[in-house]
Protein backbone atom coordinates (compact mmCIF):
# COMPACT_ATOMS: atom_id res chain seq x y z
CA UNK A 1 0.00 0.00 0.00
CA UNK A 2 2.75 2.31 0.99
CA UNK A 3 4.86 1.87 -2.54
CA UNK A 4 1.11 2.56 -4.59
CA UNK A 5 0.37 5.57 -2.55
CA UNK A 6 4.46 7.09 -3.01
CA UNK A 7 4.22 6.57 -6.84
CA UNK A 8 0.89 7.49 -7.22
CA UNK A 9 1.57 10.41 -4.98
CA UNK A 10 4.86 11.59 -6.95
CA UNK A 11 3.04 10.77 -10.49
CA UNK A 12 0.24 13.03 -9.72
CA UNK A 13 3.02 15.80 -8.17
CA UNK A 14 4.67 15.85 -11.26
CA UNK A 15 1.55 15.64 -13.57
CA UNK A 16 0.36 18.93 -11.56
CA UNK A 17 3.79 20.89 -12.16
CA UNK A 18 4.22 20.14 -15.29
CA UNK A 19 0.92 21.12 -15.72
CA UNK A 20 0.39 24.18 -14.17
CA UNK A 21 4.30 25.22 -14.30
CA UNK A 22 4.96 24.56 -18.41
CA UNK A 23 1.57 23.91 -19.79
CA UNK A 24 1.75 20.25 -20.71
CA UNK A 25 1.32 16.99 -18.51
CA UNK A 26 2.03 13.22 -18.22
CA UNK A 27 -1.11 11.69 -19.82
CA UNK A 28 -0.01 8.61 -18.01
CA UNK A 29 0.04 9.95 -14.74
CA UNK A 30 -3.19 10.12 -14.54
CA UNK A 31 -3.73 6.50 -15.35
CA UNK A 32 -1.36 5.04 -13.58
CA UNK A 33 -2.98 6.73 -10.60
CA UNK A 34 -6.33 5.51 -11.21
CA UNK A 35 -4.74 1.90 -11.57
CA UNK A 36 -2.66 2.04 -7.93
CA UNK A 37 -5.48 4.06 -6.22
CA UNK A 38 -7.80 0.69 -6.93
CA UNK A 39 -5.27 -1.62 -6.34
CA UNK A 40 -4.38 -0.08 -2.90
CA UNK A 41 -8.19 0.63 -1.51
CA UNK A 42 -8.46 -3.42 -2.11
CA UNK A 43 -5.16 -4.23 -0.49
CA UNK A 44 -6.48 -2.09 2.35
CA UNK A 45 -9.59 -3.77 2.26
CA UNK A 46 -8.03 -7.16 2.55
CA UNK A 47 -5.31 -6.10 5.23
CA UNK A 48 -7.75 -4.48 7.23
CA UNK A 49 -10.46 -7.55 7.36
CA UNK A 50 -8.46 -9.86 9.67
CA UNK A 51 -7.83 -7.10 12.42
CA UNK A 52 -11.32 -6.26 12.72
CA UNK A 53 -11.10 -2.82 11.36
CA UNK A 54 -13.98 -3.13 8.91
CA UNK A 55 -17.26 -1.27 9.82
CA UNK A 56 -18.44 -2.88 12.97
CA UNK A 57 -21.72 -2.10 14.65
CA UNK A 58 -20.77 -3.38 17.74
CA UNK A 59 -23.27 -1.15 19.69
CA UNK A 60 -25.79 -3.80 17.97
CA UNK A 61 -24.06 -6.76 19.57
CA UNK A 62 -22.96 -5.23 22.96
CA UNK A 63 -26.37 -5.80 24.55
CA UNK A 64 -25.62 -9.77 23.42
CA UNK A 65 -22.40 -10.20 25.44
CA UNK A 66 -24.51 -11.85 28.55
CA UNK A 67 -25.95 -14.05 26.54
CA UNK A 68 -23.17 -16.34 24.88
CA UNK A 69 -25.00 -18.89 22.73
CA UNK A 70 -26.97 -16.06 20.56
CA UNK A 71 -23.71 -13.73 20.22
CA UNK A 72 -22.47 -17.01 18.58
CA UNK A 73 -25.25 -17.63 16.22
CA UNK A 74 -25.35 -13.69 15.67
CA UNK A 75 -21.30 -14.06 14.81
CA UNK A 76 -22.10 -17.16 12.48
CA UNK A 77 -24.69 -15.24 10.71
CA UNK A 78 -22.60 -12.01 10.27
CA UNK A 79 -19.72 -14.52 8.53
CA UNK A 80 -21.73 -15.87 6.41
CA UNK A 81 -23.33 -12.65 5.26
CA UNK A 82 -20.18 -11.11 4.68
CA UNK A 83 -19.25 -14.38 2.72
CA UNK A 84 -22.39 -14.04 0.42
CA UNK A 85 -21.60 -10.56 -0.29
CA UNK A 86 -17.72 -11.41 -0.99
CA UNK A 87 -18.76 -14.03 -3.27
CA UNK A 88 -21.06 -11.69 -5.44
CA UNK A 89 -18.31 -9.14 -5.49
CA UNK A 90 -15.80 -11.75 -6.96
CA UNK A 91 -18.58 -13.00 -9.38
CA UNK A 92 -19.18 -9.46 -10.45
CA UNK A 93 -15.38 -8.64 -10.87
CA UNK A 94 -14.63 -11.97 -12.46
CA UNK A 95 -16.74 -11.22 -15.12
CA UNK A 96 -15.20 -7.62 -15.40
CA UNK A 97 -12.02 -9.13 -15.82
CA UNK A 98 -13.01 -11.46 -18.94
CA UNK A 99 -13.80 -8.03 -20.17
CA UNK A 100 -11.36 -6.24 -19.51
CA UNK A 101 -9.00 -9.32 -21.31
CA UNK A 102 -10.29 -8.12 -24.75
CA UNK A 103 -8.86 -4.77 -24.03
CA UNK A 104 -5.94 -2.57 -23.51
CA UNK A 105 -5.39 1.18 -21.46
CA UNK A 106 -5.43 3.93 -23.83
CA UNK A 107 -2.23 5.76 -23.07
CA UNK A 108 -0.17 2.49 -20.74
CA UNK A 109 -1.57 -0.17 -22.91
CA UNK A 110 -2.07 -2.57 -19.84
CA UNK A 111 -4.97 -4.80 -19.83
CA UNK A 112 -8.13 -3.24 -18.61
CA UNK A 113 -8.67 -6.44 -16.45
CA UNK A 114 -6.28 -5.13 -14.00
CA UNK A 115 -8.39 -2.77 -12.75
CA UNK A 116 -11.45 -4.97 -11.59
CA UNK A 117 -8.48 -7.70 -10.61
CA UNK A 118 -7.82 -6.32 -7.23
CA UNK A 119 -11.65 -6.79 -6.20
CA UNK A 120 -11.54 -10.21 -7.43
CA UNK A 121 -8.11 -11.19 -5.43
CA UNK A 122 -9.60 -8.92 -2.31
CA UNK A 123 -13.17 -10.63 -2.17
CA UNK A 124 -11.75 -14.01 -2.72
CA UNK A 125 -8.70 -13.41 0.07
CA UNK A 126 -12.12 -11.81 2.53
CA UNK A 127 -14.77 -14.87 1.79
CA UNK A 128 -12.07 -17.58 2.54
CA UNK A 129 -10.69 -15.37 6.08
CA UNK A 130 -14.37 -15.26 6.88
CA UNK A 131 -14.84 -18.96 6.15
CA UNK A 132 -11.47 -19.72 8.20
CA UNK A 133 -13.50 -17.70 11.45
CA UNK A 134 -16.83 -19.04 10.59
CA UNK A 135 -15.03 -22.73 11.05
CA UNK A 136 -13.00 -22.47 14.20
CA UNK A 137 -16.09 -20.41 15.92
CA UNK A 138 -13.70 -17.35 16.51
CA UNK A 139 -15.76 -14.72 18.49
CA UNK A 140 -16.47 -11.17 17.07
CA UNK A 141 -14.14 -8.48 18.07
CA UNK A 142 -16.28 -5.78 20.49
CA UNK A 143 -13.86 -3.92 21.69
CA UNK A 144 -14.08 -1.16 19.12
CA UNK A 145 -16.28 0.72 21.85
CA UNK A 146 -13.61 1.94 23.02
CA UNK A 147 -12.38 3.47 20.15
CA UNK A 148 -15.08 5.72 19.46
CA UNK A 149 -14.80 9.12 21.54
Amino acid sequence: MALCLAVMAVAVFVNVVLRYGFGSGVAASEELSRLLFVWMVFIGATAAYPLGQHMAFTSLLLPLRKKPTVLKLVAALIRIAVIVAAVLVAWGAWQQVRVGLDSQSVVLGYSNALLPLPALLSSVAIALMAGWELLRQRPLDLDHESDVE
